[in-house]
């Protein structure tokens, strides 16, 4: 029987992300999908939100991922063939030094698929299409056994994890007997679909949302000559919503726009519902669960497969770590962390959706209304997890434990530029020493940390961490601070160092 470390169900963003994540890391992992080719299908094409655009910059594919979309795009409203509104979101939304990303990037999730796999062969590591997972089982303390089922046959194989990032109908989910409690609003469909479209320029998101008329909204795909279509389904002679076709699509086209617009060439079709659901627990034993398969909710607020990205995101150093010998408690905390941002982003999707639909009663807005700098989840935190300590003054009002680490352009020691999201960039804690005070204690930490911490002296206090003093900052893998401490407390950092990474850190007294 054949063994890896971990096994990933699905070779969606989620799967590849936490497939790169282990890789750059020399962990042995398997990526499967049961599908026998790679989709051309852009399926969530409404964007990447900044705090997913941060993860693509330390998984060195931020420059292909820019170069394959847009982040100028009107959604330009009309009421049949009249314009009446036209807005570029976040348009205001100039990048600062704390927050270098903070448009939404417009792409086919196809693309940046095929971005990832590409960044994944980099490692060595190639998605195994038509594969699929039959069932598992954990037949002890150590190990999963799964049976995969494939074109050569069946095969039975051994993993330390396995990880289900298989979608809203989940195989893993389902086996590990864990609830998908919520609803799904089957009467509120949409066809959407991969066309050609003639009679319109590729320069928008053209938008019809009219409450009699039906809803179409045609939103060009960037780098392609295709459009993605969703269109409120006519009804056929019986009085039933169409089933998704060129000719169905047409005839929603001509109800809503009035307008010479013609529909043809489709490459992908599907219906959409509105389904929100979510797992009640993301791990069983040695089995997590990641992306849709924990959850799923409206599209609008564009948090989809971006929530899935980052649940990847904060998996991936755990399972390393605990791999290479840390406390297995620490797989604990990708429940912790992850659960709560999996409810708010079901709540903040259902709003979103809401507002979208008060804009479509009002005749004036569009989908805009369903994003908000609440949506672009840089604000997300894990202040109350375990992982979060700050031992600083309650006077201070910087950034705390469990917030996400700000970039920032500083001066070192040396008086030479650093960038922090360069400093972070790679597979590491980090930990910075923000002011001359810190300097003994990063060369004591230096000194009693492991291989895989990096430390780095500033000789400032950027705004964007708003520190009132010379201050220790502890960064995890994941971009998040995991503890704040005065400039001279390295004990306070090589003791969390050494609970963390279960006892391979001296814990070392003041």
């Amino acid at each position: 029987m054949d063994s890896v470390s971990v096994l990933i169900s699905g070779a969606g963003p989620t799967g590849l992300t936490l497939g790169l994540e282990l890789a750059r890391r020399g962990v042995p992992v398997r990526i499967i999908d049961k599908e026998e080719s790679f989709t051309t299908a852009s399926r969530g094409k409404a964007g990447i939100q900044p705090r997913t655009l941060e993860v693509f910059y330390d998984l060195g594919v931020i420059d292909k991922v820019l170069a394959s979309g847009t982040q100028r795009l009107p959604f330009r409203r009309y009421r049949r063939d009249r314009l009446i509104n036209e807005t570029i979101p976040y348009l205001d939304n100039a990048p600062t030094q704390g927050e270098p990303f903070r448009r939404l990037h417009f792409m086919p999730q196809s693309r940046v698929e095929e971005i990832l796999r590409e960044r994944l062969a980099e490692y060595g590591v190639a998605v195994e299409l038509g594969t699929e997972l039959v069932e598992f089982e954990q037949t002890d303390m150590d190990r999963v056994t799964a049976t995969l089922s494939a074109a050569q046959g069946a095969e039975q194989l051994s993993a330390a994890y396995l990880v289900g990032a298989d979608g809203g109908r989940s195989l893993v989910r389902k086996q590990l007997g864990i609830s998908f409690e919520g609803f799904t609003e089957e009467e509120k469909q949409l066809i959407v679909g991969d066309v050609r479209i003639d009679g319109l320029t590729p320069d928008a998101w053209y938008q019809w949302l009219d409450l009699d008329l039906g809803v179409v909204m045609l939103c060009p795909l960037s780098g392609t000559r295709s459009w993605q279509i969703q269109a409120t389904p006519p009804a056929d002679a019986e009085g039933r919503p169409m089933e998704p076709s060129v000719q169905a699509l047409q005839r929603a086209v001509d109800r809503a726009t009035g307008m010479p617009i013609r529909v043809h060439g489709a490459t992908w079709l599907s219906t959409s519902r509105i389904n929100v659901r979510m797992a009640d627990r993301l791990r069983a034993g040695r089995v997590f669960l990641a992306g849709d398969a924990a959850h799923v909710h409206p599209v609008l607020g564009a948090l989809g497969a971006n929530t899935g990205v980052q649940d990847a995101y904060n998996l991936g150093w755990k399972l390393a770590l605990v791999l290479a010998g840390a406390a297995p408690e620490l797989l604990d905390t990708y429940q912790e962390e992850r659960l709560p941002v999996a409810r708010w982003t079901l709540d903040t999707s259902v709003a979103s959706t809401r507002a979208v639909f008060e804009e479509m009663t009002g005749g004036i807005g569009g989908a805009e209304a369903g994003l908000t700098q609440e949506t672009l989840q840089l604000g997300l935190e894990y202040r109350a997890g375990s992982l979060s300590r700050a031992i600083l003054g309650e006077t201070d009002t910087g950034v705390q434990a469990g917030d996400r680490a700000p970039d920032s352009v500083c001066l070192d020691m040396a008086g030479q530029l650093v960038r922090l999201f360069d400093v972070f960039r790679g597979p590491h804690f980090t930990l910075v020493g923000f002011g001359a005070g810190c300097e003994t204690a990063l060369r004591e930490v230096a000194a009693g940390a492991p291989d895989d911490l990096r430390t780095c002296l500033l000789g400032e206090r950027p705004a964007a961490y708003g520190l009132a003093a010379d201050t220790l900052v502890l960064v995890r893998p994941d971009g998040y601070i995991g503890l704040t401490a005065p400039s001279g407390d390295s004990a306070a950092v090589l003791g969390y160092l050494g609970s963390l990474l279960g006892g391979t850190v001296p814990a070392a007294t003041a």
